[in-house]
């Protein structure tokens, strides 16, 4: 029965998802009898989510596989696989998804504060993780992101992108078991837990990849490998270099097959051929294993390269929504409470389109992160408001994930249509700061590094720590108190825009400290040729203790994030996802407004190191408002007629009550 319902060329609704569930367990008795066991209340509402999300799921994989002879069969293992994988999900993960399917905006407050770290650095172990708990408490984290820890290849890895095996975690952190107990841990703090899915590539000494290696053809199915350049050369021929150090184009040759493989990252990362439909399922059930474990968000890695296609690049491809539609699709059944976070650095205009309920509920704003930077070199906030204006806005039970450093370098993804229509060379912009951002402009108050910097085309993207861009290292080596007080000044305006814009914030872990660039991967063989290990730092135990001191550089970081944070999570106007940008102030000045049906708040973000007059009357942000508003900040009350002046590189919010009609 299983099959003739699935006969999708001509599925008309006529037999109802009721009678597709029956077919299912009709198919599974096994399952039936374990079924009985579970929690009544659970059980039906396992039976509803089969009822409403499998018919859209088996017509979204038959869109995507309808060629394919094997379709049929994998899709009854994928089934079986969905069953599986929600009776093997704890009874503490159903009633968190018996919780968050009755709200599903649950992530859309002003309390969602993100950070995040990867393990060995930050803590040493899984276990040791733990005991960083009361500290994420006191910073305010709500949101906390792992960077990989799954097996992988010894020495390079791609920062653990390059996955082994997704159910064995990395020996040197601990175990699932420990991944479990931290979630729990986390879970009891009001922290949710988000980790990665690497679900573009495996790393070359995966099972999979070995068996491929081996000569095993069903594995050699599961990657794209070549006997020789002749299609790799077709498809090359319009593919974009993403690591031209690492390998020029997107294929590698490995003599002891004979074979080139896909290879869009590194050598040692094969990418999956999402074309062979057994893959998606395999993959299915690697990514539900991780849930299980009690993960709240999964980020998908390299989202917009999962889907090749010959004569275009391969890059935010239609099937590919397609898939993550049904990725998305499996995880309501068997883990409904799972979100997905897009991680897509492309253009704007492609990387909105991974982002609504039905694929990535959370997706990072790449666009926010380098317009911000762009400002900040630029002194004009001409592009990033500009953007902000027309490209900020997100469908509903949606969230940006606002960020201003992760662990990756930055790159200059903004729209060449947005540069020019402001008057902006876009190509000459992009090279102007790689040059500001690695201190070769004159002038530049920034110590960053480049990273797969192209010969060919003089093309680069920014390695440094946050405060290493932002001009603290150079003002503490020049002992310039004022160049000092300039660069917590411009982390303070990143944070505080991060913070209120609308989303959630993300802060990269040793950010809010001041920490500085580590220079010491370079003498480390597997990180030596990276530059982004420059900022994915150590736990500094003497620069942590600093953190309460009003004297230290570490201290007045600090100071300013934790009273940023602690205005967001004070004022619930911070959840509204509207923002208005604001036209009539200076060229350096960013503002923005969000209202509620009671208030409005104003924040302003000086982006020079200029004092700048401002009157909030002229910003037209307060109309319809009482004539006095709070700074909050400073905790001050004024008028919205008064002259401002606002300092080098200050952020301010200000907060006015909406006047009553006829008022």
């Amino acid at each position: 029965m299983i099959y003739r319902y699935h006969q999708f060329d001509q599925y008309d609704g006529r037999e109802t998802a009721e009678a597709v569930f029956e077919s299912i367990v009709a198919a599974f008795p096994q399952a039936r009898k374990r079924f009985v066991k579970q929690n009544e209340r659970y059980w039906r509402e396992f039976v509803e989510r089969i009822q409403t999300y499998l018919p859209p799921l088996a017509i979204k994989y038959f869109e995507i596989y309808h060629d394919c002879a094997e379709a049929y069969p994998i899709f009854r293992t994928l089934v079986s696989s969905l069953i599986d994988s929600w009776m093997e999900r704890p009874e503490t993960l159903k009633k968190r998804d018996h919780a968050r399917e009755k709200s599903a905006d649950w992530f859309r407050s002003n309390e969602m504060v993100g950070g995040v770290c990867y393990v060995d650095l930050y803590a040493g172990t899984l276990k040791q993780l733990i005991k960083r708990i009361p500290y994420f408490k006191e910073l305010g984290l709500t949101y906390l992101h792992l960077m990989p820890i799954f097996r992988c290849p010894a020495g390079e890895n791609d920062g653990g992108y390059a996955i082994s095996s997704y159910r064995e975690v990395d020996p040197r952190l601990g175990s699932t078991r420990d991944v479990a107990k931290l979630a729990e841990a986390l879970a009891d703090a009001g922290i949710i837990l988000v980790m990665d899915f690497v679900f573009n590539h495996t790393s070359d000494e995966h099972e999979w990849a070995l068996k491929a290696r081996a000569g095993d053809q069903r594995y050699a199915n599961y990657y794209w490998i070549f006997e020789d350049r002749t299609i790799p050369d077709q498809f090359e021929a319009t593919l974009r270099e993403i690591f031209p150090d690492e390998h020029p184009g997107a294929f590698t040759y490995f003599p002891e097959m004979g074979r080139w493989v896909w290879t869009t990252f590194h050598s040692y990362q094969w990418d999956l051929n999402y074309q062979n439909p057994e893959v998606f399922v395999r993959m299915m059930e690697e990514m539900l294993s991780i849930a299980n474990l009690g993960v709240d968000v999964l980020r998908l890695d390299a989202v917009a390269f999962i889907w090749k296609e010959m004569g275009t690049t391969c890059e935010t491809r239609p099937t590919a929504m397609k898939l993550i539609e049904a990725f998305n699709l499996t995880a309501r059944i068997s883990a409904p409470s799972l979100l997905f976070k897009s991680e897509a650095i492309v253009h704007p205009d492609q990387v909105v389109q991974f982002i609504s309920p039905e694929r990535c509920q959370l997706s990072y704003n790449p666009l926010l992160m380098a317009l911000s930077w762009e400002a900040l070199a630029t002194r004009d906030t001409k592009l990033l408001a500009l953007s902000m204006a027309t490209r900020f806005a997100l469908p509903e039970h949606t969230a940006w994930v606002n960020y201003t450093r992760c662990h990756d370098d930055i790159g200059w993804t903004f729209s060449d249509e947005d540069a020019w229509s402001v008057g902006i060379d876009p190509q000459g912009h992009r090279a102007f700061l790689n040059q500001f951002y690695t201190g070769r402009f004159p002038g530049s108050f920034a110590s960053g590094l480049p990273f797969q910097e192209n010969p060919k085309t003089g093309d680069c993207r920014i390695s440094g720590m946050m405060a290493s861009l932002c001009g603290v290292e150079k003002a503490i080596g020049a002992q310039d108190e004022r160049e000092l007080s300039l660069a917590i000044g411009r982390m303070t305006v990143l944070f505080g825009v991060a913070l209120t814009i609308g989303g959630i914030p993300l802060l990269y872990l040793g950010d809010e400290l001041g920490l500085t660039n580590d220079y010491g991967y370079r003498d480390d063989p597997a990180h030596a040729e990276d530059s982004r290990w420059v900022h994915r730092h150590a736990f500094d135990k003497e620069v942590f203790a600093d953190r309460r001191s009003s004297k230290t550089a570490t201290g007045r970081i600090y100071r300013a994030v934790r009273r940023l944070i602690e205005i967001r999570k004070s004022e619930a106007i911070f959840r509204e996802r509207s923002m208005t940008v604001l036209n009539g102030t200076s060229r350096y000045l960013f503002a923005y407004a969000k209202e509620s049906d009671e208030s409005v708040v104003v924040c302003v973000a000086n982006f020079s190191e200029h004092l700048i007059p401002l009157r909030l009357a002229d910003t037209h942000g307060f109309d319809g408002c009482a004539e006095l508003v709070r700074e909050l900040v400073e905790e001050r009350t004024l008028s919205v007629g008064d002259l401002l002046s606002i300092d080098p590189y200050a952020f301010k919010i200000y907060l006015g009550t909406k006047c009553a009609a006829g008022e």
